[in-house]
């Protein structure tokens, strides 16, 4: 095995325009990366605490600012907008399709920039926070729907892991705009940090505009001949050729096979191996927010800053350059090495970063040694979250469900992530600070995240299956034939859906596991072969006669 990720030599066609197309979708994650890290820094602008202050004064500085509470309820209301919004995606991706979907989506995310722009109070400010979430929690659950359909399957992981690369350039670009305003003496020191997003709003819904919809949504639509334009615009092929059709009939022969099991209602996602799916996506994306990331670049800088580092702003630059830079080798190892390995290998790595952390914190509390330890594992924990749990974790969600229920999965499992979001971002202040009513953990908080991290590595290793280098529908298959997730390291497909869907009535119907599906086919074609070997051979005596 090379180095290097390279198209196989058997697949037809170039894969260039879907890479590109699936790049640019990213760029979807900048508004949530961004979105998310701006907050942090504009929670600690001296102009902003004055203007949105209602009297309380923050007793470490001596200066007004907003309670405990309300900065909370700040914090918090983007992360219950999204999770709103990612549960509204699934009937938008479906009915929209997945590219009106993002351009409706976008346009809810700039109403609710216009007016945090717009605010001088808190509550058109949380307001405006709650719509933008809105927005960003529709564009989070299509944004990798719409790459796993259209990407090819050799190098779909290091594609939808982009979308984690642009929330982690979008937290950077928050970061540095924070920074370059932070001391201005007006309105703009916030305003223009919000109104920036204007701009990436923009670019996004000028590319779908002429981007393509994906084909599977078509097949989902019973659109087959726009599927067929589709995927000839994305892996550069004519419409007739027959390495795109076999393509196009496998999707169509798999949703035809997985509509025969069962309606695709809300209800439907819940049972069989699609429950079984949506129940592992779920957990995986909650405990993505439980490893604590989200902890440092929503309150990092406030964080840092009372902990006696004297620049919590240049932290959070720094911080947020290592969380870029670290997810280029996720995006690498996760075609080469693998989704299962690569996720256990981040949680036992961000569990002993996260102990060491606490465990120097809590017992030199007050020294400068201590905070330079701090500083740096908690750099260390930033790399081994961003090259594996962040953009593992909205992979795996991306390739696991079949096509019927896949909107609807998708929308559940990114709602997960982003309520857990909401719980961390809203308990947070409440856990670290001191005062009547709060928890007053400070730095120990960090061996509650690294307790969640040493839980991801026993649920890696217990039901994420590895997907490395199979086709969505291949994916079905995989969850269809191997009850257990350690085992899927070994997993070969061996089965075409159009195969499927031609011996089906003989063995059950609907009711027929794959299995039993598999064992009809091969019996059919031994039959064939020894059919066709006593032809050949009654053909050759005759001959010989």
């Amino acid at each position: 095995m090379g180095l290097m990720i390279k198209k196989p030599e058997d697949v037809p066609g170039s894969a260039a325009p879907a890479i590109i197309i699936g790049l640019f979708v990213a760029f979807g994650g900048i508004l949530f990366g961004y979105d998310t890290g701006t907050i942090g820094g504009i929670l600690a602008m001296p102009y902003w605490r004055d203007t949105f202050s209602t009297g309380y004064i923050n007793k470490k500085d001596g200066k007004l600012d907003v309670t405990p509470s309300q900065s909370s309820e700040i914090v918090s209301l983007l992360s219950a907008g999204t999770f709103f919004g990612a549960l509204s995606a699934a009937p938008m991706a479906d009915i929209l399709g997945r590219r009106l979907g993002m351009i409706a989506s976008t346009g809810v995310f700039t109403i609710g920039v216009i007016m945090q722009t717009a605010a001088t109070a808190i509550p058109l400010f949380v307001a405006g926070r709650f719509f933008a979430g809105f927005g960003v929690g529709l564009i989070s659950a299509i944004i990798p729907l719409y790459q796993s359909e259209t990407a090819p399957k050799w190098i779909r992981g290091a594609v939808v892991g982009c979308y984690q690369l642009a929330i982690t350039i979008g937290l950077l670009l928050a970061a540095i705009v924070d920074n370059a305003t932070k001391d201005r003496n007006d309105t703009g020191s916030y305003r223009i940090p919000i109104a920036v997003q204007f701009a990436w709003a923009l670019i996004l819904v000028g590319g779908m505009l002429v981007l393509p919809e994906t084909p599977r949504y078509y097949i989902k639509e019973g659109k087959n001949e726009k599927a067929a334009k589709s995927l000839s615009r994305l892996r550069r092929l004519d419409v007739d050729h027959p390495a795109l059709i076999e393509e196009l009939a496998e999707v169509q022969a798999n949703h035809e096979y997985e509509l025969s099991l069962g309606k695709s209602s809300y209800i439907d996602c819940f049972k069989g191996t699609v429950g079984k799916r949506l129940a592992t996506g779920c957990l995986l994306q909650g405990l993505q927010q439980l490893t604590g990331v989200n902890f440092i670049f929503y309150y990092g800088t406030s964080f840092f800053s009372n902990s006696g580092i004297k620049n919590g702003f240049t932290i959070t630059v720094i911080t947020s350059v290592i969380n870029v830079c670290s997810t280029f080798p996720g995006l690498y190892l996760v075609e080469k090495w693998g989704r299962r390995p690569l996720l256990l290998f981040g949680a036992i790595g961000m569990f002993v970063c996260q102990y060491i952390v606490a465990s120097v914190n809590t017992a030199l509390p007050d020294s400068q040694v201590a905070n330079k330890v701090l500083i740096a594992f908690v750099c260390f924990y930033i790399y081994f979250f961003a090259s594996t749990w962040g953009p593992v974790a909205w992979v795996v969600t991306g390739e696991m469900f079949p096509l019927k229920s896949r909107a609807k999965c998708l929308s559940m499992t990114t709602a997960s992530n982003w309520l857990l979001n909401w719980a961390i971002a809203y308990s947070t202040p409440y856990l670290v600070n001191g005062g009547p009513g709060n928890a007053n953990l400070q730095g120990k908080v960090f061996f509650v995240w690294g307790t969640f991290c040493l839980i991801c590595a026993f649920f890696v290793w217990g039901l994420i299956y590895e997907t490395k280098g199979l086709s969505l529908e291949q994916v079905d298959e995989l969850y269809g034939k191997c009850s257990k997730a350690w085992k899927s390291k070994g997993f070969r497909p061996t089965l075409s859906f159009s195969e499927v869907q031609e011996v089906r009535g003989s063995v059950g119907g609907r009711h027929a596991s794959l299995a039993d599906i598999e064992a009809d086919v091969g019996r059919k074609k031994s039959v064939a072969q020894v059919e066709g070997g006593r032809f050949g051979g009654d053909e050759k005596a005759a001959y010989e006669v």
